[in-house]
């Protein structure tokens, strides 16, 4: 038994318990939960095992997802089949299940967001820097800049109003936050509608930012001035609020 416990132990530590056979090279035998239980007794080892048991489930299930938001988030989602889902339960954040961009990015595509046309190299619009495989290193494609000077400068500008509108977003973030933690004073209470407002800067920041993507993208199709129009128009509406 203690060299059963010792082998579990360091499987679970080393996130490799799932699947895991019978330490006998002739025995393809795997070890049952019941085993597991009836051998290791460490509560933290344990708890370790279950969310590997978990996560292995999430990867298992086509219809499962983990939540992306990037600040930390361990709510598990059903996916819609829409491209993303209602808002996380937890946190509320909004992700995309058809690529790994940790957001949903409407009305960008999941190619505009992800993929440089000419030669595939997966980066962030936010930053330019390479998605895969840790987003750390420098976006270093030149593929996005055209020939053409004038192209060089309209992703330029694209890029810089794109930035722009997640610095803000930002901000709305970081207003609402601030708000929060002292709206339980009896005189704040009554600022309720200041959250609200807010709430609805997020998410118009965000439509602006990955409208700027979109449009760099279909500059040439037919409906742009229509597109265009109405997001010159939530800009507006955006900066009065």
């Amino acid at each position: 038994q203690p060299c059963w416990r010792e082998y579990l132990t360091t499987r679970i530590e080393q996130n490799m318990v799932v699947n895991c056979t019978c330490p006998i090279s002739e025995c393809r035998a795997q070890p049952t939960t019941a085993f597991i239980y009836s051998i290791v007794s460490s509560q933290e080892i344990i708890a370790k095992y279950e969310k590997a048991l978990l996560r292995c489930y999430v990867e298992c299930c086509s219809n499962l997802t983990w939540c992306t938001n990037p600040q930390g988030c361990d709510q598990i989602l059903l996916k819609d089949g829409f491209g993303y889902g209602a808002a996380c339960s937890k946190c509320s954040w909004i992700s995309c299940f058809n690529c790994n961009f940790p957001e949903a990015h409407y009305p960008a595509s999941c190619s505009h967001i992800m993929t440089c046309a000419k030669c595939n190299h997966g980066f962030c619009w936010r930053c330019l820097k390479p998605w895969r495989p840790n987003h750390k290193d420098y976006y270093n494609c030149s593929a996005m800049v055209s020939k053409a000077a004038w192209q060089e400068k309209r992703f330029q500008d694209y890029n810089e109003r794109c930035t722009f509108h997640h610095h803000a977003r930002e901000f709305a973030t970081s207003l609402r936050s601030s708000i929060s933690s002292i709206r339980e004073m009896p005189k704040i209470r009554n600022l309720t509608f200041v959250l609200d407002a807010c709430k609805v800067l997020e998410q118009a920041q965000k439509v602006l930012a990955y409208s700027c993507v979109y449009s760099y993208y279909n500059q040439d199709t037919e409906s742009m001035d229509i597109v265009e129009e109405q997001t010159e128009s939530l800009e507006l509406l955006t900066n009065a609020l």
